[in-house]
């Protein structure tokens, strides 16, 4: 087993996190006691109040709430009434910023990664450093990644939807 991560890793700018979950392990331990392992793959950044594309650009509800506070926690919603999409919080507390899972080895799309780790908003709030079963392992494994634009934001308009804070592991 690896070392979890600690809150150090995750209080950081969104945009150093984002790349930086790449080639991590997601660890999840399910309801039955069995334990599953994934590298995370593909990941997305969604940078605060400014970024139109993120939901804290609102301010804060009910619903973005975790995202307001310190970095290492789970923010999850639903979209399409369907697919749950599972963020983690980054950065220091009343900095909204979180990154999208968007993909594993094992399963490529955000609502396809909740659907495979048995997630949805019971993982609200989930304290990544401390959870019984959730969490990401650091990995010895070098990582290469390319990156591109955020999917499914044309409403955010420009330059937000335009990003390239879209980052994908090479395999």
């Amino acid at each position: 087993m690896s070392e979890r991560l600690d809150r150090v890793f995750y209080k950081r700018d969104v945009l150093e996190v984002a790349p930086a979950l790449l080639g991590k392990h997601l660890v999840r331990i399910r309801p039955d006691g069995s334990v599953s392992t994934y590298v995370i793959s593909e990941t997305e950044a969604y940078r605060g109040g400014e970024d139109r594309a993120c939901h804290a650009s609102k301010g804060q509800t009910p619903r973005t709430r975790v995202m307001f506070g310190e970095g290492g926690y789970l923010y999850m919603y639903l979209i399409y009434g369907m697919h749950w999409m599972m963020n983690v919080v980054t950065g220091e507390e009343g900095m909204p910023q979180a990154v999208l899972l968007r993909g594993v080895h094992e399963a490529s799309g955000p609502g396809r990664l909740t659907r495979l780790l048995q997630v949805d908003q019971g993982f609200y709030g989930e304290d990544l450093v401390y959870s019984d079963r959730i969490w990401v392992e650091d990995s010895e494994r070098e990582v290469s990644y390319s990156t591109g634009p955020r999917v499914g934001i044309d409403y955010a308009g420009e330059p937000w939807k335009d990003k390239p804070w879209r980052y994908l592991m090479h395999l």
